[in-house]
């Protein structure tokens, strides 16, 4: 592993999406408001896949700008399911999430994050909806894994 990507893993943080263009989004996270934009990668158009309420995985560029890098969107419980969850998202309807932990309290009723992409299972469910975004309890160490395991850390620029 590079300096250059521990620097950048060690930077991922969380926000939670207040605002959505194309080129930008503007999270909510322990730093304030912030406008950031998203890493080259993160797939168009981006106004249909990143809403208000979803939780994202933040990084600093080497240059400076903050970039968008992951996001999980705001799900709701339906069901337990055998293995895991049934959950209601607008976008994408009902799947089944594989829990992240086998201690996971959902609920039918609650929200949880709900994200897809990651190794093990087409949709994982992590915590519970959190009021703030440093809260939030979703596998943040999964996603640096995945960037590293994937060299996708330099695929930023």
């Amino acid at each position: 592993m590079t300096a250059r990507m521990d620097q950048m893993s060690a930077r991922l943080r969380r926000g939670i999406v207040l605002g959505v263009q194309e080129d930008a989004c503007q999270i909510i996270g322990a730093g304030g408001v912030s406008s950031v934009g998203y890493a080259r990668m993160f797939p168009s158009p981006r106004t249909e896949r990143v809403s208000p309420g979803h939780l994202v995985a933040v990084t600093t560029m080497p240059d400076g700008p903050e970039v968008v890098v992951w996001r999980w969107y705001d799900a709701v419980v339906l069901a337990e399911e055998t293995g895991g969850f049934r959950m209601w998202e607008p976008a994408h309807g009902e799947v089944i999430a594989r829990p992240r932990r086998g201690d996971l309290p959902c609920r039918p009723g609650s929200r949880a994050y709900l994200s897809g992409g990651l190794p093990g299972a087409d949709w994982w469910v992590a915590g519970a909806v959190a009021g703030r975004a440093e809260e939030a309890e979703v596998e943040l160490d999964e996603v640096e894994r995945f960037y590293t395991e994937n060299d996708l850390w330099n695929s930023l620029e």
